[in-house]
């Protein structure tokens, strides 16, 4: 199966919000309203498979310089096969077009984030 990869709508919303409700319930992911991803809808990046939204994640832009990769989610039964690593790529890719100098993610899940090129820093250094 091929995952497509795009910028999210604000059509969008509640097929987002419906995928990351577990995971907000579980404590994983910051809960946001639907008015914050709506101001916010042009930092999330979607993936979709036959046409349903199996993921996403969000790059926000703290300042000139620095950014935060954040919700980040991959629907159950479609883990393991690279679209996490594929959406933070894409941000990636995003931050290094527009300039950006710093990129942080603040994560239950280090491990993953260590395996894409991220280390880790002390919370006293985060701006």
């Amino acid at each position: 199966m091929k995952t497509e990869y795009k910028k999210a709508s604000l059509c969008d919303i509640s097929s987002m919000q419906e995928l990351v409700s577990p995971e907000v319930e579980s404590g994983v992911i910051l809960e946001r309203s639907d008015d914050e991803i709506a101001t916010n809808i042009r930092s999330y990046t979607l993936a979709y498979e036959n046409g349903q939204l199996i993921g996403f994640c969000a790059l926000h832009i703290h300042t000139s310089s620095l950014a935060e990769i954040r919700s980040l989610i991959v629907k159950d039964g479609f883990r393991s096969r690279g679209i996490g690593e594929n959406l933070i790529n894409i941000c990636i890719d995003e931050a290094q077009t527009l300039g950006l100098q710093k990129l942080i993610s603040l994560t239950y899940k280090q491990s993953f984030f260590e395996k894409l090129g991220f280390t880790e820093i002390p919370k006293e250094s985060i701006p």
